[in-house]
Protein backbone atom coordinates (compact mmCIF):
# COMPACT_ATOMS: atom_id res chain seq x y z
CA UNK A 1 0.00 0.00 0.00
CA UNK A 2 1.35 3.40 -0.96
CA UNK A 3 0.44 6.57 0.88
CA UNK A 4 0.64 10.16 -0.24
CA UNK A 5 4.16 11.45 -0.81
CA UNK A 6 5.73 13.38 2.05
CA UNK A 7 5.13 17.11 1.57
CA UNK A 8 8.16 19.40 1.51
CA UNK A 9 6.76 21.44 4.39
CA UNK A 10 4.01 21.82 6.94
CA UNK A 11 2.42 25.10 7.97
CA UNK A 12 0.85 25.61 11.39
CA UNK A 13 -1.36 28.60 12.14
CA UNK A 14 -2.19 29.47 15.73
CA UNK A 15 -3.50 32.51 17.57
CA UNK A 16 0.14 33.36 18.33
CA UNK A 17 1.61 33.10 14.84
CA UNK A 18 2.57 31.08 11.77
CA UNK A 19 5.22 28.37 11.63
CA UNK A 20 6.51 26.50 8.58
CA UNK A 21 8.47 23.29 9.10
CA UNK A 22 10.54 22.12 6.13
CA UNK A 23 11.38 18.51 5.34
CA UNK A 24 15.08 19.27 5.96
CA UNK A 25 14.29 20.21 9.58
CA UNK A 26 14.54 23.99 9.17
CA UNK A 27 11.78 26.19 10.55
CA UNK A 28 10.42 29.66 9.79
CA UNK A 29 8.14 31.26 12.34
CA UNK A 30 6.59 34.66 12.90
CA UNK A 31 4.30 35.93 15.64
CA UNK A 32 1.22 37.78 14.40
CA UNK A 33 2.11 40.76 16.56
CA UNK A 34 5.42 41.08 14.67
CA UNK A 35 3.93 41.03 11.15
CA UNK A 36 4.42 44.42 9.43
CA UNK A 37 3.93 43.40 5.80
CA UNK A 38 2.17 40.73 3.73
CA UNK A 39 3.29 40.05 0.16
CA UNK A 40 1.88 37.75 -2.51
CA UNK A 41 4.30 36.14 -4.97
CA UNK A 42 2.98 34.68 -8.21
CA UNK A 43 5.07 32.81 -10.73
CA UNK A 44 3.94 30.80 -13.76
CA UNK A 45 3.90 27.08 -13.11
CA UNK A 46 4.52 27.54 -9.39
CA UNK A 47 2.40 27.72 -6.26
CA UNK A 48 1.39 31.17 -5.05
CA UNK A 49 3.30 32.18 -1.90
CA UNK A 50 2.26 34.50 0.90
CA UNK A 51 5.22 36.16 2.60
CA UNK A 52 4.78 37.54 6.10
CA UNK A 53 7.57 39.89 7.21
CA UNK A 54 8.67 41.47 10.47
CA UNK A 55 10.46 44.82 10.96
CA UNK A 56 13.86 43.25 10.22
CA UNK A 57 12.72 41.71 6.94
CA UNK A 58 12.68 38.24 8.49
CA UNK A 59 9.58 36.21 7.97
CA UNK A 60 7.68 33.16 7.00
CA UNK A 61 6.88 32.00 3.46
CA UNK A 62 3.52 30.25 3.25
CA UNK A 63 2.51 28.40 0.07
CA UNK A 64 -1.16 28.94 -0.81
CA UNK A 65 -1.50 25.15 -1.15
CA UNK A 66 -0.66 24.88 2.58
CA UNK A 67 -3.25 27.43 3.74
CA UNK A 68 -6.77 26.95 4.96
CA UNK A 69 -9.62 29.06 6.30
CA UNK A 70 -7.78 29.48 9.63
CA UNK A 71 -4.87 31.27 7.94
CA UNK A 72 -7.16 33.58 5.97
CA UNK A 73 -9.34 34.28 9.00
CA UNK A 74 -6.30 35.20 11.08
CA UNK A 75 -5.03 37.63 8.43
CA UNK A 76 -8.28 39.58 8.88
CA UNK A 77 -7.15 40.52 12.39
CA UNK A 78 -4.35 42.64 10.92
CA UNK A 79 -5.48 46.30 11.03
CA UNK A 80 -7.46 47.19 7.88
CA UNK A 81 -6.47 43.96 6.12
CA UNK A 82 -8.30 43.61 2.80
CA UNK A 83 -8.97 39.95 2.00
CA UNK A 84 -10.30 40.90 -1.45
CA UNK A 85 -6.94 42.53 -2.29
CA UNK A 86 -5.14 39.35 -1.19
CA UNK A 87 -7.42 37.18 -3.34
CA UNK A 88 -7.03 39.46 -6.36
CA UNK A 89 -3.22 39.36 -6.07
CA UNK A 90 -3.12 35.59 -5.54
CA UNK A 91 -5.38 34.96 -8.55
CA UNK A 92 -3.29 37.18 -10.84
CA UNK A 93 -1.97 35.64 -14.04
CA UNK A 94 1.04 37.98 -13.97
CA UNK A 95 4.34 36.93 -12.40
CA UNK A 96 5.49 39.21 -9.64
CA UNK A 97 5.37 40.37 -6.05
CA UNK A 98 2.52 42.48 -4.68
CA UNK A 99 2.45 44.06 -1.24
CA UNK A 100 -1.15 43.50 -0.13
CA UNK A 101 -0.86 44.87 3.40
CA UNK A 102 1.48 47.05 5.47
CA UNK A 103 1.31 47.88 9.12
CA UNK A 104 0.05 51.39 9.87
CA UNK A 105 3.50 51.90 11.47
CA UNK A 106 5.89 50.04 9.13
CA UNK A 107 9.68 50.31 9.09
CA UNK A 108 11.14 52.69 6.51
CA UNK A 109 12.01 49.91 4.04
CA UNK A 110 11.94 46.15 3.88
CA UNK A 111 14.38 44.19 1.71
CA UNK A 112 13.47 42.16 -1.36
CA UNK A 113 13.55 38.50 -0.37
CA UNK A 114 14.20 35.25 -2.13
CA UNK A 115 11.61 32.55 -1.48
CA UNK A 116 11.27 28.81 -1.91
Amino acid sequence: MHGNPMPDSYVYVTEEGVTRHYADGSVEALAWEDVVEVRVVTESGSDVHYILLDRDGEGCVVPRSATDATFLARLRYLPDFDLDRLTLAADSTHDGVVVVWRSPDPPSALPDLEYD
